[in-house]
Parts: structure tokens; C-alpha cells; sequence
């Protein structure tokens, strides 16, 4: 088993374009790391380096404790899995995940033992006869899974592997992978845009945005925490709500004017605010949705329902506050119709600033 070290890794490209910056991170060894991002952000091209698929322009890369920008993709000792499966349509299940083994000249008995092993662990013993085209999608995948469990490598790298699935076999897989993972044991480096997938299966997660790291983290540091506007955006679903505020300070009280409306600063923040020099500017403030909050007072914050959703175990209401749109997620019982007026306010212990300008998280 091995972990993995990216040393100022860069990626730029003939024409100039610079795919990955400088990107530099450790991955554990048994670890799940995640890398998330939008399309074009330059995971998936961090990735195909770590795999020898794309060569590094600048930097270095570890598997272990040695470099391997010029080993050949074969001797790096990983599996990859692709987006597409890449089945032969021709082969077996069985001839399909032993084909790798048979290019290494792997005994006979050795190739059976793996492959018999791996479709244990995957539950597709009774599909080793078939042929690809009698599989369904989810099946198609394991056998791909199959095929890079079989090879025994340090590091599996997937690469959006869940994309062609539909909606409910994706859940059911993700179970899955984060299972295969804890009876592996193995170093698993898995990319995707969907940061749903991102939240639920990484031990931690890089967050890349036009090639550059954002933030890395677990799962709930990065929820919780986010460094800057882009992952509070990113990360979260529905996304965060962004609202533009003032910082006010009236004799000893410190509070956001929001259109007329006091929002307060939580006690332990107000130091921060003096002392980055932030009294009386224009902010960012950020609050998710579960932290905002009918408010049976009549004292918050006036807004009228444009929208809708019910969930069963939530819903979701759209809001128009003073030309913000704002998205609470309420309990189901409270009732809201489209056209009715409420009033909200903020658990003010869940919110988020950001400065106006750098979009960095004040706290």
C-alpha cells in the first residue's frame, strides 16, 4: 500500500493554457480523498497526471517514497477506473477482468483465485459468463471496478465513475464504493463535480476551482468552515444564501443592517470584526438554508413566498426579501403558500461573512 505526495504539480499545455497551478497536497495512505470541483477545474487532469495518463510540466509526484514523473503509467502500480467502463464487448465478465492479468503473464491459477475474489467482493459471481451488452449500467460498473480490484494495486484512481448511472443506482453505489473501500484497505483517489458524492464518501476533499486548490478538508470542516465565497457556493445543497450588509456599531452593541433590518453578530465574532477593520463596511453575509427560520414574532425579516417545494421530510421555500432571494428549508408542518408574506430571521450562529472585494471568509 502506498500514500501519495504532489509537490507544486502544474499542468500547462501546448497552446499555452495552464490546466493545473501549482498544486500541492498529501494523500494518506488507506486514505479516500476526493477532488471536486466544476467542469474545467482541472481535477480530472490532476488526476490522469497521477496516473501517468497526462505528463506533469512542472513539479513532483510520489507514490510512496519515490518520484515517478517519468515511470511509465503501467509500473506506477495503481488501477484506474473510467467514466465509460471500457469493457470489450467481445470478452466474458470473467475474460474482461482477467484480460490485465494475462498481458503480465499471470499463472492461470493465480488469475482464477483474483477474479473469483473480486466478483465475491462485488456480489457479480453469477455474471462471469455474460457479455457486457447483457449487463445494466450498474452491473457494467462493478465489472469495471472488478477489473482494477483484480490488479491488487497501491492506489485505485476513479474518475467520475458514477456519471452514467441514473439518480438512485448512483446512492446505492456510493454505498457501495465507501464499503469496497473499508475491506480494500487500499489508497482510493476519486474525482467528481458532484459534491454530493464528494460529501458522502471522502475522508477529505480538495476543492479545485480553474486549477487551483481552494480548500482541503473533511467533509464537515469544509461545510462548516468554508475559506472563501466560491466553496460556500459549491459546497451545500440547496447553496448558501449571499446577502449584502453593513456592519454597524451602535454604543456597545455591533450588529448587520439589512435593509433596515438588525441581524446580530454572535458575541465571540465581534472581536474578529474590530480587528481586521471591518466596522462599518459593506459585507457579504452567508447563511444555508436550514438556518433560516420563520419567525412567529413578526419582528424578522419581511419576505414573500415565490416558491415552493415539498420534500416530504423537508421543504424548501423560495423567498424574495427586499430583491434577495433567499432558500429556507423549514419542516414540512409549517405551512406556506406561493403570494404569502413571512417573516424570517437568522440562526446567528451559523452565519458566514465575507469580505466585499477578495470574497474571503472574515469568519
Amino acid at each position: 500500500m502506498a500514500g501519495l505526495n504532489l509537490k507544486g504539480i502544474n499542468k500547462i499545455y501546448p497552446n499555452g493554457y495552464h490546466a493545473v497551478k501549482d498544486v500541492s497536497f498529501e494523500i494518506e495512505d488507506k486514505e479516500f480523498i476526493v477532488l471536486v470541483g466544476p467542469s474545467g477545474c482541472g481535477k480530472s487532469t490532476t488526476l490522469r497526471m497521477i496516473a501517468g495518463l497526462e505528463e506533469i510540466s512542472d513539479g513532483q509526484l510520489y507514490i510512496g517514497d519515490k518520484v515517478v514523473n517519468d515511470v511509465h503509467p503501467k509500473d506506477r502500480d495503481i488501477a484506474m477506473v473510467f467514466q465509460n467502463y471500457a469493457l470489450y464487448p467481445h470478452m466474458s465478465v470473467y475474460e474482461n477482468m482477467a484480460f490485465g492479468l494475462k498481458l503480465r503473464k499471470y499463472p492461470k491459477a493465480d488469475i482464477d483465485k483474483r477474479v473469483n475474489n473480486a466478483a465475491r467482493i462485488l456480489g457479480i459471481e453469477e455474471l462471469l459468463p455474460r457479455k457486457p451488452k447483457q449487463l445494466s449500467g450498474g452491473q457494467r460498473q462493478r465489472v469495471a471496478l472488478g477489473r482494477a480490484i483484480v490488479r491488487e494495486p497501491k492506489v485505485f484512481l476513479m474518475d467520475e465513475p458514477l456519471s452514467n448511472l441514473d439518480a438512485k443506482l448512483r446512492v446505492q453505489m456510493r454505498a457501495e464504493l465507501s464499503k469496497l473501500h473499508k475491506e480494500l484497505q487500499t489508497t482510493f483517489v476519486y474525482v467528481t463535480h458532484d459534491q454530493t458524492e464528494a460529501m458522502t464518501m471522502g475522508s477529505r476533499i480538495v476543492v479545485m476551482k480553474d486549477g487551483v486548490v481552494q480548500q482541503i478538508d473533511n467533509p464537515q470542516t469544509i461545510y462548516e468552515h468554508p475559506v472563501n465565497r466560491f466553496i460556500a457556493s459549491f459546497i451545500g445543497s440547496p447553496q448558501m444564501n449571499f446577502l449584502d450588509c453593513k456592519i454597524v456599531k451602535n454604543s456597545d452593541k455591533m450588529y448587520l443592517d439589512f435593509f433596515d433590518s438588525n441581524i446580530d453578530i454572535p458575541e465571540d465574532k465581534i472581536k474578529i470584526i474590530k480587528e481586521n477593520h471591518y466596522v462599518g463596511k459593506e459585507i457579504l453575509l452567508g447563511i444555508r438554508p436550514e438556518s433560516v427560520l420563520i419567525d412567529d414574532s413578526n419582528e424578522g425579516i419581511l419576505a414573500k413566498v415565490e416558491v415552493t417545494e415539498m420534500l416530504g421530510s423537508e421543504t424548501y421555500l423560495y423567498l424574495n426579501a427586499n430583491g434577495y432571494n433567499i432558500i429556507a428549508r423549514v419542516d414540512p408542518s409549517i405551512k406556506a403558500s406561493v403570494g404569502d408574506d413571512v417573516r424570517i430571521k437568522f440562526v446567528t450562529d451559523k452565519i458566514h461573512i465575507f469580505d466585499r472585494e477578495s470574497e474571503k471568509a472574515i469568519f
